[in-house]
């Protein structure tokens, strides 16, 4: 069991599954149970971080391109439309609660150079002082690693777990189309059993993760494996839970055991 007494902030990732239908079109009624959540635990008293994906899938469709596109430029043309598109529902749903927010986009270049990580760092520290929500997403419009599938962030689960040792978060949540890591593959075999806890990340535990994520997404198991490496690296625990469970944040925050959850330490779980 998580203790969240011990949790102040808290980075949540959503992906594109999570946040569009399978025709690439916003699913609208997901979105607004997510701000809606994150707003309440805000006013809590949390301090939360929204790492978002579906730029590329929701610019795609407001283009009314009938497939997501495969050449680099517009993939990067979807993503300029998309993340313009993103940030304006975000800005007018978080507004309804009184929550402002801010727009950060990330290349791995920023990550890597001391200067402008130091000023990141310091850029997320202001706007949770000052309670904004910052919303992040790596910027597929310039870089391209993401977007040819060549190592970069690689994909928004290990740029979430980036973000979370950034804002020395204290909890990454990874919503998923699944409820987490299973010791097969549940949507084959219906005897799958989920994995509670993972405290050592082994071949094992790899095997398990292997496969590719949604028709949508491009960050299966085997990506937040990788990311759950950086946080148990960092002492951050993480989750890796069903997004589209309602009350799930809920369920949480609560204490409640929900998904697969990523820590080394066992005592104070």
């Amino acid at each position: 069991m998580l203790n969240i007494n011990e949790v102040r902030r808290i980075v949540v990732k959503v992906g594109t599954s999570t946040l569009t239908y399978e025709n690439g079109k916003l699913n609208i009624r997901r979105i607004e149970r997510l701000v809606r959540t994150i707003s309440d635990l805000q006013n809590q008293g949390f301090e939360m971080v929204l790492v978002s994906s579906g730029a590329v899938g929701v610019g795609a469709a407001k283009l009314g391109l009938s497939e997501r596109p495969t050449e680099l430029a517009m993939k990067q043309a979807a993503a300029a439309v998309g993340q313009c598109e993103l940030m304006h529902i975000y800005d007018k749903m978080f507004l309804e609660y009184g929550i402002n927010v801010a727009q950060i986009l990330l290349t791995r270049e920023n990550i890597v150079d001391d200067d402008q990580r130091e000023n990141i760092h310091n850029t997320f520290t202001a706007l949770m002082r000052t309670g904004v929500v910052p919303i992040v997403n790596e910027n597929d419009t310039v870089a391209t690693a993401e977007l040819k599938h060549i190592e970069n962030f690689g994909d928004n689960d290990t740029l979430s777990a980036v973000v979370a040792r950034m804002c020395e978060a204290d909890l990454l949540v990874i919503f998923s189309d699944i409820d987490g890591l299973y010791d097969s593959d549940p949507r084959k075999n219906p005897q799958a059993k989920l994995i509670r806890h993972v405290s050592r990340i082994d071949a094992k535990i790899r095997r398990m993760a292997g496969g590719a994520g949604s028709a949508h997404g491009t960050g299966g198991m085997a990506t937040k494996i990788t990311a759950a490496e950086l946080c148990m690296d960092a002492g951050i625990p993480m989750l890796v839970a069903n997004g589209d469970k309602q009350g799930i944040l809920y369920d949480i925050v609560d204490g409640k055991p929900v998904g697969t959850l990523f820590a080394r330490e066992v005592a104070g779980l």
